[in-house]
């Protein structure tokens, strides 16, 4: 069976999901309501690292309520497998469509509230700042944000879409690490 992120139960997810001493742990956020991205991001004396990525997916078809149920309580598995630090979330992005905003809004809600219940402090970034610390550059692509994560936490292969993402918002967090959280 299946769990809300897509894997087995009991299934171990990423890398060893133990937290050594002297790190610093980022769970990032990238809200979507058919697909939220989710990334946990490692800093040690050696450099950034990986621990977990993915996507959650909601069933196609499902209704607004069922689809944050999914998400939330992805969410929460996420914070319990991977005990982050920090929880950092991509605002909304203002070009899209009312009817996707107003979506989004409930996603990053939720997400929020999954933060807030784990007792993560929450920290938010515009994508602009989140292209920028990853890329360089605030008006990336999406294929660039995916191939310099893959660059900067030397993975063997590009991440899905939403969770390289996720990984951008962890790794802009660790390195902006922001004072005041939402």
């Amino acid at each position: 069976m299946e769990n809300t992120l897509g894997r087995k139960e009991g299934q171990i997810v990423g890398r060893d999901v133990v937290k050594g001493a002297s790190t610093f742990r980022v769970l990032g956020i990238d809200p979507g309501s058919h697909v939220t991205g989710y990334g946990v991001v490692e800093e040690t004396v050696t450099g950034l690292s990986c621990v977990l990525h993915g996507e959650i997916k909601s069933v196609r078809g499902a209704s607004l309520t069922k689809c944050l149920q999914t998400i939330c309580g992805g969410i929460h598995d996420v914070i319990r497998d991977a005990a982050p630090e920090a929880l950092a979330i991509e605002s909304i992005f203002y070009g899209k469509n009312i009817r996707s905003l107003i979506k989004q809004g409930h996603v990053r809600g939720v997400a929020i509230l999954a933060g807030a219940d784990g007792g993560v402090p929450i920290y938010e970034y515009s994508p602009l700042e989140i292209k920028k610390a990853v890329v360089g550059y605030g008006r990336a692509e999406k294929g660039q944000v995916q191939m310099m994560v893959r660059a900067i936490l030397k993975l063997p292969e590009l991440p899905p879409p939403d969770a390289a993402d996720a990984l951008a918002v962890a790794i802009c967090h660790i390195h902006f690490r922001k004072a005041d959280t939402l």
